[in-house]
């Protein structure tokens, strides 16, 4: 008998995209969609343990005061839930050691690699490396990007993918790193799931506009090593269907969009029982 698939998207201080990704979670075949808004675990009400799949939502968390999702870092790491229960941070701990999934789009990606839960080389969680700052472009960027998936990358969500096409819409999606080093060994251990890239995503770019805040390394997304945790620039959850697409009245297309395909990884990697 296959497993049940039971995904949280969490809500609330500002994220706006929350309705999309649940949708993208029940296209992608997950049994339990809830959408959770971050005070119900606060308060007792809700709590990680009884999900699978982790979905972090963009948006404007928080304003992006104090840089994008650092308010929310704050909030995860040091808000008590009121129940007297486990707080959000021992509560995120034991959903990642526990083997199951999350995913990060846009404030959601930069929550996470602010949590210091990306890359988390060796397993090391909550040690930040990396960040996201301010496009190089020094404006909000708003345009759909051309994606090149890295085929060596232990990525659960990008698994069998080639390439994609997908929106940006953000003001600080420039990757960085705290030392050459740790840019150097995000390559070098392929954690580096997607990158910027041509028309033709033959391979990742620096050039503007292709490359629309001048990540480091063109890298669009990240996960860890172990594949489960991923965060990227993009929203996949913004192309669910072919109608989504910026030329939908001009060029066939299939009906699905290119952003169901990282959902739909993550709950077959679910039921199948990998954890």
């Amino acid at each position: 008998m296959s497993k049940i698939v039971r995904s949280i998207v969490i809500t609330g201080n500002g994220t706006n995209c929350e309705t999309e990704m649940a949708h993208a979670c029940r296209l992608a075949g997950s049994d339990v969609v809830n959408i959770v808004h971050i005070s119900e675990i606060l308060h007792g009400e809700k709590c990680l343990d009884d999900y699978d799949f982790l979905n972090l939502p963009g948006g404007f968390l928080d304003g992006d005061d104090l840089g994008a999702a650092k308010a929310g870092a704050n909030r995860i790491l040091h808000a008590p839930v009121r129940t007297g229960e486990d707080n959000l941070y021992v509560q995120l701990k034991r959903f990642i050691d526990d083997g199951k999934l999350v995913l990060g789009v846009c404030n959601g990606f930069q929550l996470m690699v602010k949590l210091g839960i990306l890359p988390a080389f060796d397993g090391a969680l909550f040690a930040q490396t990396v960040t996201l700052t301010h496009n190089d472009s020094g404006r909000f960027e708003d345009r759909w990007s051309y994606l090149k998936v890295n085929a060596s990358s232990p990525c659960v969500f990008t698994k069998n993918l080639t390439d994609l096409y997908l929106p940006v819409r953000h003001g600080e999606g420039k990757l960085v790193a705290d030392s050459e080093e740790t840019l150097a060994r995000i390559q070098r251990e392929n954690l580096a799931c997607l990158y910027y890239s041509d028309a033709k995503c033959k391979q990742p770019v620096m050039n503007y506009p292709d490359n629309p805040n001048g990540s480091a390394g063109a890298i669009a997304g990240l996960c860890d090593p172990t594949g489960r945790l991923m965060g990227l620039m993009p929203h996949p959850e913004a192309f669910l269907h072919r109608t989504n697409h910026p030329r939908w009245t001009r060029e066939t297309l299939p009906e699905e969009g290119h952003g169901v395909a990282l959902f739909r990884n993550a709950v077959d990697f679910i039921r199948s029982g990998a954890f």
